[in-house]
């Protein structure tokens, strides 16, 4: 399994960038990425620009389930989820609410 990390850019040279905690990350998939940036990488490579909400949420998520696996409470850490319920894809609901209920 691969997991994404937020990172901060704190300077772009290229295809080649430097995070606020002195990783380098590759930028061949986000060449629109600046310093200032928040980035979600995966193994060494950014593959999405993140808006700096988002980048919080996933920073908080990530801080949650390292209490977690320490045996500790996650806070509230998944806030933005607990008042949400789940729900279907938009194809999927576009089905339902067609009256198909199998494939």
């Amino acid at each position: 399994m691969c997991m994404g990390i937020p990172a901060q850019l704190s300077s772009v040279d290229g295809i080649r960038g430097e995070a606020a905690d002195g990783a380098l990350v590759d930028l061949s998939l986000t060449p629109e990425a600046r310093p200032g940036d928040w980035v979600l990488v995966f193994l060494g490579a950014a593959r999405e620009v993140l808006d700096p909400g988002e980048a919080a949420k996933i920073l908080a998520a990530l801080r949650g389930l390292q209490a977690l696996l320490a045996g500790g409470d996650p806070g509230d850490a998944f806030a933005d989820l607990e008042a949400r319920s789940p729900g279907l894809p938009p194809h999927l609901q576009a089905a339902l609410d067609a009256g198909r209920t199998q494939a």
